[in-house]
């Protein structure tokens, strides 16, 4: 597996895929976003008509559908965009990330398609710096305000935000839970160059050392 990885973590809205795509494209490195693999999964059982509640059907689609996640999101070749942004999405994935066979298999997806990375990769997620890739190079938490992220995600409310946090906080399997050695850096009022100029500096300083 390639040593060249930054993982990023935080919750809804805190402005992850944002942040990683702008440090991938700095580092001239590839990027995964993670979260959006798990609303592929859940965007396919509801098209196929898989029981989101069945675990073993829901990680046996987690291994088998095919999933693009660049340039936009697809499945099986189908683009579905927008639908992963869906009110009833929005709802699935809480279930879906919490299925533990789905878990699984996307886990080892993902530390597969990181190996194939020629030069480096950045990661984003909710449990990247603390299961899939422990060992990163360098770990980040982003946080931001419930108010700033809900602006942010601005097709969900506080109130949907903060039942998502709840969730994915207190779910059984990888928990949302910020690793000991991240840097945690608060994007609330700060701009995307901003933030992805002191994760590259950091990157920079962890690499030297």
């Amino acid at each position: 597996m390639s040593a060249n990885v930054v993982a990023i973590d935080g919750p809804a809205g805190s402005g992850k895929s944002t942040v990683a795509k702008a440090v991938a494209t700095e580092l001239g490195w590839s990027f995964l976003d993670t979260g959006a693999m798990y609303r592929a999964v859940t965007v396919a059982a509801y098209r196929y008509g898989v029981d989101l509640s069945d675990g073993d059907a829901m990680g046996l689609l987690a291994r088998t559908v095919e999933i693009e996640t660049l340039p936009r999101v697809a499945i099986n070749g189908d683009d579905i965009e927008e639908e992963i942004r869906s009110a009833a999405t929005n709802v699935g994935v809480s279930v879906v990330a919490a299925t533990r066979k789905v878990r699984e298999a996307l886990v080892d997806r993902q530390r597969e398609w990181a190996e194939r990375q020629p030069e480096g990769t950045v990661v984003e997620g909710r449990d990247i710096t603390t299961v899939v890739f422990p060992d990163a190079r360098l770990k980040v938490f982003l946080t931001a305000s419930l108010e700033e992220r809900a602006r942010r995600r601005n097709e969900e409310g506080e109130d949907s935000i903060a039942r998502r946090d709840a969730a994915d906080a207190s779910r059984v399997v990888s928990p949302l839970r910020q690793a000991e050695d991240a840097i945690v850096i608060d994007t609330t009022g700060r701009s995307v160059e901003d933030v992805v100029k002191e994760i590259v500096e950091c990157l920079k300083s962890h690499t030297s050392n």
